[in-house]
């Protein structure tokens, strides 16, 4: 009869990736220790999170990696002596988040507003009132990071000249740094280079509206946010049930207690991610004029006394129940945000100062929203100097919320009518505007190579070196552009 016994015990390892080993004790002194908690308040205990993590915890990498990087840029500036800011556009698709950073932002704004209108998982098109399924911003927060990566590997692989394969690549590169295509690559790898790598994971701030229901739903929905890769994520302070877009009417409050239990649900779910993630506190109580409830002594003294037929309280709205509502917030967020009507820059610094009297060096944010006529309110003058202005007075993100919604539809809007009068020559005179940009950076006119045919080439001939199937070279984009 055959022995099967083995000849020795096989090595079982001391630890697996994933293991979850930091205790209690350890968590609680990282949340003492670390200069990235100070001033942040947790109404649950280091305890709750390690009983909650379960013995593997997955890295989420790029949630980490962006929220590290969000938080760095929000603290290099946002002072009087250094009024700097970071800027954001609103992206609705992954091509825009690449153009985005391609021309030189620093981070992404990931608008609810844009998702229901264009880009949710139901297929409609819908007004912001979270209409759309919940994971449905999350998924376009994962399209954009997956439009990152592979505008990264790409780049990554038209920089690598040390293959003795890249005569056989379609988008190799040259040493001189141009493609074999024709195009030009913005770093290089070869030895020598004092190139610096273009960073393609700009980090994505992400819409949570008012969390899709109660805290359990806004700790599943961090939760999701964090897996697909967000790094900074923000509540507002509406009933979920009747959320409105912040420059809608009917807006409904909740109490003060109950948003800052929405706050602590989405800390609570970046903590036992061990995710780092930028929680963003909103209120919309500068316009919002009915409440759920007269629980909560912070809001008593704003109710009117009278009541709708929903059984809604009437509540005053106006920058006291703001700068209240913001104090009561400032604990529990990161960045706190005030949704306004117009741009109006007196009310943003009387905020910035209540807040700071109590909370000094409180970052804040602010949506420079298409949904004010700029030109109505300010002069040239003073929409060139708004933003600066903001900034001296900490507002250190800055953003455009639904900038994708409005620069998609304008485009082709434009190219549209005049293609309908004059046919090919519209056409030929946008084809010209993208060769005019290609001198500040532009790619995609070569949109080939811009979604990756170059990099999918690599990888054949990885497989097959004498491949004679390869598609970008002996195509007419090589041929012509």
């Amino acid at each position: 009869m055959t022995d099967h016994t083995p000849s020795a015990s096989p090595r079982i390892p001391a630890s697996r990736p994933g293991d979850q080993t930091q205790t209690a004790a350890e968590l609680a002194l990282e949340w003492a220790a670390d200069p990235r908690w100070d001033g942040i308040r947790r109404d649950y205990t280091a305890e709750d999170v390690i009983a909650l993590r379960g013995s593997v915890r997955e890295e989420r990498t790029l949630a980490r990696r962006g929220a590290e990087k969000l938080w760095e840029l929000v603290n290099q500036n946002g002072t009087a002596e250094n009024p700097e800011w970071v800027s954001a556009l609103g992206a609705l698709t992954g091509n825009q988040a690449v153009q985005q950073v391609r021309a030189g932002l620093k981070a992404i704004y990931l608008s609810g507003w844009q998702v229901a209108a264009d880009a949710n998982l139901s297929g409609q098109t819908y007004p912001d009132q979270s209409l759309y399924p919940a994971n449905s911003v999350p998924a376009v927060v994962r399209r954009i990071n997956n439009a990152l990566l592979r505008a990264d590997q790409i780049e990554s692989s038209e920089a690598w000249v040390s293959t003795p394969r890249q005569a056989q690549d379609g988008a190799g590169s040259t040493t001189d740094g141009s493609t074999t295509d024709g195009s030009t690559t913005d770093r290089s790898t070869t030895a020598g280079s004092t190139t610096e790598p273009r960073d393609w994971l700009a980090p994505i701030v992400a819409d949570a509206e008012a969390g899709f229901g109660g805290p359990l739903n806004a700790y599943e929905l961090m939760h999701s946010m964090i897996e697909a890769g967000a790094a900074g994520v923000h509540w507002e302070d509406q009933l979920a049930s009747e959320k409105k877009c912040g420059h809608m009417g009917g807006k409904v409050l909740v109490p003060t207690a109950q948003h800052i239990r929405t706050l602590n649900a989405a800390r609570l779910a970046a903590d036992v991610a061990g995710v780092p993630t930028v929680v963003i506190a909103r209120t919309d109580s500068l316009a919002a004029t009915l409440i759920t409830s007269d629980i909560d002594p912070r809001d008593q003294g704003f109710l009117t006394g009278d009541r709708t037929a929903e059984g809604f309280y009437d509540t005053r709205n106006g920058i006291d129940v703001v700068i209240a509502r913001g104090l009561a917030y400032a604990p529990y967020a990161d960045l706190i945000w005030v949704e306004s009507s117009e741009p109006d820059l007196e009310l943003a610094q009387r905020f910035a100062a209540a807040i700071h009297a109590e909370f000094p060096g409180k970052k804040l944010a602010y949506n420079c929203s298409p949904s004010f006529n700029w030109k109505s309110h300010l002069d040239d003058a003073q929409i060139a100097a708004f933003q600066r202005e903001l900034a001296k007075a900490g507002y250190t993100f800055q953003f455009i919320t639904l900038a994708g919604f409005h620069a998609l539809n304008h485009s082709m809007f434009t190219l549209a009518a005049d293609y309908a009068e004059r046919q090919m020559s519209a056409y030929v005179d946008l084809q010209e505007a993208e060769f005019a940009a290609e001198s500040a950076g532009y790619t995609a006119t070569r949109h080939q190579r811009e979604v990756g045919t170059g990099y999918f080439d690599r990888i054949a001939t990885a497989l097959n070196p004498t491949s004679a199937t390869l598609a970008l070279a002996g195509s007419t984009e090589a041929e012509q552009f």
